[in-house]
């Protein structure tokens, strides 16, 4: 009796202690037979709620996203394309300040293979992957798929369930019916989040609409269209009609290149185009030509002949020859619309799906909108200001903005290759030259080929200056380290430049050589060690407590405790001055020497990385895999705070009451 009792106990205190070990998706795999050699294998996963799994879509620079490693693929078959996903969603990451795709409460990937050799039949995939709520996980998952020996037969639909190389839970009776279908190569955003990043898309190519009509090509020829209208037309009702078809027709016009965009390339294919270095820097050439343009340099123009040939069937009249007249408009005004058309496309691209075709919906929208309302109300033509120099001061102003946007596509590929040519310090001297030189420009002091000669300014142009000008002013400062918040998305962030601690500071001013060995100055200039037995080591000699400061590179919630509560002063001085602080991160993927590799004893797992080595002392000694997660030891390693030994993603006081308790027990 006492046995079973003392069992039970141990069971108990087992449980407990494991019951930290969050694994808060749960999988199920099949494999269903295609053709005699193809197959496709599915992986359906069913997320805790409020849990959310990060895409293999995810961008550089951004949370971990999901890697799939297929490990015996050499020789044995082949895959078909890239996994495709189900349902999932898009939301812009403001810590990494990257648009993350992610899943919601269910995940689906599907991978089809084909077989190269007959005698092969088993499968191994890993998948690696981060999930995250008020922490973030970092997990790997062994799958296999047993082929039949007789590939011929139906038989062949089988189901296999791993998880780990241990037998999963069985599979909820919902998971097949509730995932979503997947769409070829797609990536989705749910629909909250979809509708609200479509109408952000359709207002913005709505404001690049009433942009492209204060410029020269499209502006003269609003009087001149409507009059045409209302004047050639036998009665105003038909004028107004008339005018009413031509603003649909450009519409029309617009929305089909927006779906012809789509259709081309595919909805996904442009939101992993949006994100693609080649892709960034084309789009970066793109956008010097047509800010040059802009400027005045020289004029991007469709053939002659395509306007001719639309010129001749607008001669026709009738409804067909009123849609070709909108074509005529869409072709002679390119020079001006077609930088702003190009821009509105690709940042619709980003959002895939339809955004292309919404952009464009906006953008054709604002454009058509005046050609409707003065046909309606043609006494309002005698309001609008007079055809001359300013028309093309805003063409100038265009080029001006197009060519300052340009090189934040140049900075993301940058930051991607990591080539560190167009760091923080370099990019904002860029965009201090071009904004300067157009308020410059906007005061009179530089005139451009086309512009016309002026007396004098007019009030509404010196204001425009003074404003360009005070932001000229405002981003000089960030070349010495300031924050320049109103701008943050833009450029590269503060620890990618020649300076991340700021010039000129007291801390950028400390030589590497009066830091700890193997120690370096982290976030808010916090001396940290990132190996434990230099940590631990430093620690002894200055007799203070240790922090363990369990992270991840790609973990949000850990920048997310280090930007809001680290920086708090109270904690700040803490961290700073009465204790060692050892960083260690569980997703470097740096490999270890080959005679520091073993197998877990705890998890069974095979530790390769330095990542995987922290994460299974994270694991095994403080039984739980979440980050952030902070513990405070003594020298000994025995953690400092009895009642609650670690502490995870919590606001200012909580986290420093907890580490004054723990600070002050080692002080006694």
């Amino acid at each position: 009796m006492r046995k079973h009792v003392f069992l039970l106990l141990a069971f108990l205190a087992f449980a407990k202690v494991n019951a930290q070990i969050l694994d808060p998706v749960q999988w199920t795999t099949k494999i269903e037979k295609k053709s005699e050699t193809n197959y496709i294998l599915t992986f359906n996963g069913v997320l805790e709620e409020n849990w959310h799994m990060y895409s293999q879509f995810t961008p550089d620079g951004g949370p971990l996203p999901l890697e799939i490693v297929f490990k015996n693929q050499k020789g044995n078959f082949n895959l078909v394309g890239k996994a495709k996903e189900g349902k999932t969603t898009t939301a812009y990451n403001d810590v990494f300040e990257v648009n993350e795709t992610f899943f919601e409460k269910k995940a689906q990937i599907q991978q089809e293979i084909t077989i190269l050799n007959p005698k092969f039949s088993k499968i191994e995939v890993d998948f690696n992957y981060q999930v995250c709520k008020e922490v973030c996980i970092n997990l790997e998952k062994k799958f296999s798929f047993t082929l039949p020996s007789v590939l011929k037969t139906e038989a062949a639909n089988v189901a296999i369930d791993t998880l780990n190389s241990v037998a999963a839970p069985s599979k909820p009776a919902e998971v097949e019916d509730a995932v979503a279908p997947l769409s070829k190569d797609k990536v989705v955003a749910s629909k909250p989040e979809k509708q609200k990043g479509l109408w952000t898309v359709f207002i913005l190519s709505f404001l690049g609409g009433l942009l492209a009509l204060l410029t020269p090509c499209v502006f003269p020829m609003i009087p001149m269209t409507v009059s045409f209208f209302t004047k050639q037309s036998k009665t105003r009702a038909a004028g107004i009609r008339n005018a009413l078809i031509y603003g649909i027709s450009i519409i029309i016009i617009y929305v089909i290149l927006g779906s012809i965009v789509t259709a081309i390339f595919g909805a996904d294919a442009l939101n992993a185009m949006a994100t693609n270095v080649y892709f960034n820097l084309i789009f970066f050439i793109v956008l010097v030509v047509f800010a040059v343009s802009f400027l005045g340099a020289f004029e991007i123009m469709l053939p002659n002949s395509w306007a001719n040939v639309v010129d001749k069937q607008a001669d026709k009249g009738g409804i067909l020859g009123i849609l070709f007249m909108a074509l005529a408009l869409a072709i002679v005004s390119f020079s001006c619309t077609g930088p702003i058309v190009g821009d509105i496309l690709f940042a619709s691209a980003s959002k895939g799906g339809i955004g292309p075709i919404v952009g464009m919906l906006g953008f054709s929208s604002a454009l058509a909108l005046p050609f409707m309302l003065f046909a309606f109300f043609p006494s309002w033509l005698h309001s609008l200001p007079k055809s001359g120099g300013w028309l093309n001061t805003v063409k100038v102003v265009l080029g001006f903005l197009e060519l300052a946007l340009a090189f934040k596509f140049l900075s993301n590929a940058d930051l991607v290759l990591q080539l560190h040519l167009l760091e923080r310090e370099v990019f904002l001297a860029i965009w201090i030259a071009v904004f300067g030189t157009l308020a410059f420009y906007l005061f009179g002091k530089i005139t451009l080929p086309h512009d016309s000669p002026i007396a004098h300014i007019s009030v509404g142009r010196l204001l425009l200056g003074l404003i360009v000008l005070s932001f000229t002013i405002y981003m000089i400062p960030g070349l010495w380290g300031a924050p320049l918040k109103l701008i943050n998305a833009f450029p590269p962030p503060m620890e990618y430049s020649e300076s991340p601690l700021g010039v000129g500071s007291a801390a950028a001013a400390v030589p590497a050589s009066n830091l700890p060995e193997g120690a370096k100055l982290g976030p808010h200039q916090i001396v940290v060690f990132e190996d434990y037995e230099k940590g631990l080591a430093y620690a002894k000699t200055v007799n203070k407590p240790i922090m363990l400061d369990f992270t991840g590179y790609a973990c949000v919630n850990c920048r997310k405790m280090e930007n809001n509560v680290w920086s708090d002063p109270r904690v700040l001085s803490i961290l700073k001055n009465e204790l060692v602080l050892i960083s260690l991160y569980v997703d470097d993927k740096r490999d270890l020497p080959k005679n520091e590799q073993f197998i877990s004893k705890t998890t069974g797992s095979t530790i390769e990385t330095v990542g995987d080595k922290w994460a299974d002392f994270m694991i095994s000694k403080y039984k739980t895999n979440t980050q952030p997660l902070y513990v405070l030891t003594d020298l000994e390693g025995n953690s400092l705070n009895q009642e609650q030994p670690t502490i995870s993603y919590v606001g200012v006081d909580e986290y420093e009451i907890w580490l004054k308790a723990g600070v002050s027990k080692f002080k006694k």
